[in-house]
């Protein structure tokens, strides 16, 4: 398969390389549509192309229904509900799909893959519901309702509120009343840019097309079932959970980097003698990334004599912790990234001319990776609000709570509370979703992967690790600025500064929601990194 490799670091950087790939070079698509339209006149059965579906693959459809056969899939297939799949994994769920399409060996008619290519151009991105996909045969519903628009009906997103769609020429369609908001999670292109955090409605398909002077199409022989066939809501999940970890992680080092100076740990474990011993990738890593931070560290040079024997595995076992999560991700990118580059259709169109039916579809591999990272994110957050509690106890000096006058102040009780609650969700959010089957399709589908479920329950730990972080994110801040004068080392400092640019110490009790909502975006910042990496080693 000739092709730009998709990878999770250059994740939309890669795929608009793709696309624009695919754009220019049709051999592929030409071939494998040339070899569907040669087998309808062989009169021999292909599965999904002149039969029935699923249990009724058995059931042979006549020449003058098959178009209607693929309109009816995608309606018949529309069933997705719950809330909506945020923007921008709609948008990569669309990108995937027509990257998958574009390698030939789908079949699918170039008016519709022209069609999908134009919804990419201009940023037309369907409405999802997020669930409803058994993850086997690939992501049906949700993959049906974002090709709902081809033929007219679901909805597009806006981007303006109230506004309805514009096209090219700035006319605007549509009241755009009619449904609720897209971002949810989402707040930035992938590239370090946040976007804005708009809200978003649902326009009908129908009035958008009727803006681009578009007419809906009419679906060939294998389009439908080459459009729902696929694993593109678990794929863009996992590479949009995954793109974004991989600064995540980063900062849980920085983070608990800050808590070791304010609560005076030591630096002794994380000795490159002692994880040379153990040379697991993640913990080599994430024990560098620490001495890193800490060099220079007028806090550490303070207490170095200070008599304490070891510290509490919050602080000691960093490295082993972290590094595990990182070596846990790192596995599940592998898989994504794998995914993102396979042709998961069914039946295939080979380039010999055969038409075989398989099982790519099936979103195992995705499944299980997805369950793994859920846990290794969950462990970040869980040794996070350890140490969180850790700082609030009032250790080596600092203020139970972290302010000087308790009582009529809560100081920073309650927080804790906060990350203690998303810790104690992400436990029950890491059960796998992947040890589960129900069969169905009256038994021809009898094991599914469940993977859409693994999709959507590692979003939510995500989330949820993102604030439990940015609550340490504070607390350790409050903390180390009763170690003033002494200063910490040089990358703690740059980060500790640049927080105290938007947030300010507390001195007593003040709303705290917008203060966890404010270390929330400052941890999504990528800004951070890049002032603690202008005076330090880059990290890991």
């Amino acid at each position: 398969m000739e092709q730009t490799r998709i990878t999770i670091k250059r994740l939309y950087d890669d795929l608009d390389r793709q696309i624009r790939h695919l754009d220019k070079n049709r051999e592929a698509l030409q071939r494998s549509r040339g070899i569907v339209d040669r087998a309808l006149k062989d009169g021999k059965p292909y599965y999904g192309i002149n039969t029935g579906f699923g249990a009724l693959a058995q059931k042979r459809i006549g020449t003058a229904d098959l178009s209607r056969l693929q309109t009816n899939l995608l309606l018949s297939h529309a069933v997705g509900v719950g809330p909506p799949v945020p923007f921008e994994i709609s948008r990569l769920m669309l990108q995937l799909k027509l990257c998958t399409l574009g390698l030939g060996y789908s079949g699918v008619s170039l008016s519709t893959f022209d069609r999908l290519l134009y919804f990419t151009k201009h940023d037309l991105v369907p409405v999802i519901p997020s669930r409803g996909s058994l993850g086997a045969s690939g992501d049906l519903a949700p993959l049906a309702h974002m090709s709902l628009p081809l033929i007219g009906e679901g909805f597009f997103w806006s981007d303006r509120n109230g506004g309805g769609v514009v096209d090219g020429d700035g006319v605007s369609s549509g009241n755009g009343n009619y449904a609720a908001n897209s971002d949810g999670v989402v707040g930035g292109d992938g590239n370090g840019k946040r976007s804005r955090n708009r809200s978003r409605v649902q326009i009908p398909a129908a009035e958008v097309l009727k803006a681009h002077n578009l007419e809906p199409i009419q679906l060939q022989p294998k389009d439908g079932l080459a459009l729902i066939n696929g694993t593109q809501l678990m794929s863009a999940y996992g590479a949009w959970i995954l793109h974004r970890s991989n600064h995540l992680v980063r900062m849980a080092d920085l983070i608990a980097a800050m808590s070791l100076e304010a609560l005076q740990g030591s630096i002794v474990p994380f000795d490159e003698r002692i994880h040379r011993l153990r040379p697991h990738p993640g913990q080599l890593e994430v024990a560098e990334n620490v001495r890193n931070l800490l060099s220079h560290s007028e806090i550490l040079e303070n207490h170095r004599h200070c008599g304490k024997v070891q510290d509490p595995y919050c602080l000691r076992c960093v490295p082993q912790v972290h590094g595990a999560s990182r070596d846990a991700l790192r596995y599940g990118r592998q898989v994504i990234e794998t995914e993102l580059n396979s042709v998961n259709d069914n039946p295939l169109v080979l380039e010999n001319g055969d038409i075989v039916s398989g099982g790519n579809f099936h979103g195992q591999p995705l499944a299980l990776a997805m369950d793994h990272a859920a846990v290794a994110l969950a462990e970040l957050g869980s040794i996070s609000e350890r140490r969180t509690y850790l700082l609030l106890e009032g250790h080596d000096g600092l203020p139970e709570l972290l302010m000087q006058e308790t009582g009529i102040n809560s100081g920073f009780m309650i927080p804790q509370y906060t990350a203690a609650s998303l810790v104690s969700e992400n436990k029950i959010l890491s059960h796998p979703a992947s040890v589960d089957s129900i069969p169905t399709s009256l038994g021809q589908e009898d094991h599914v992967s469940m993977g859409s479920i693994a999709a959507l329950k590692l979003l939510q730990v995500f989330e949820n690790v993102e604030i439990i972080l940015a609550i340490e994110l504070l607390t350790a801040a409050q903390a180390l600025d009763f170690r003033k004068p002494l200063k910490p080392g040089r990358g703690v400092l740059a980060a500790h500064d640049y927080l105290r640019l938007v947030i300010p110490h507390m001195e007593e009790d003040r709303f705290m929601r917008s203060e966890i909502d404010r270390g929330i975006a400052m941890l999504r910042d990528p800004e951070m990194i890049t002032r603690v990496e202008s005076v330090c080693r880059k990290l890991n």
